[in-house]
């Protein structure tokens, strides 16, 4: 995957969760907004606006803000205003996030999480 989004396997998105249900389609759906074509990536920001970003925040949207960061400041990312339009949404929530970092001991997960303090 080079350094794009790197650390993503290390996430154990099957034990996360986001408006739907298991987390485990998120990284699928971040590398489609890092290297799919504009439909693609379209497509897989819906997605995780819906999952991550519509109804409230969920342990699977802190894990994913750095990613999702990463993709907004790297320039060959062609989706990055609607990469930033999420991370904007995600963070109009203004809830506490619903994370369990103890047993999410990853770096994503306390990064994103030292972020929304």
């Amino acid at each position: 995957m080079g350094t794009l989004l790197k650390g993503t396997n290390r996430v154990r998105w099957g034990e996360l969760t986001h408006a739907y249900g298991p987390a485990q389609d998120v990284p699928g759906r971040l590398s489609r907004v890092a290297w799919g074509d504009a439909r693609a990536s379209a497509d897989a920001l819906s997605d995780l606006g819906l999952w991550l970003g519509e109804l409230a925040v969920f342990d699977a949207t802190v894990a994913a803000v750095p990613f999702l960061w990463d993709l907004a400041v790297t320039d060959s990312v062609t989706a990055r205003p609607a990469v930033i339009a999420l991370l904007q949404a995600i963070l109009g929530h203004g809830n506490s996030a619903q994370v369990s970092c103890s047993t999410q001991l990853t770096k994503p997960c306390l990064v994103a999480a030292a972020w929304w303090v």
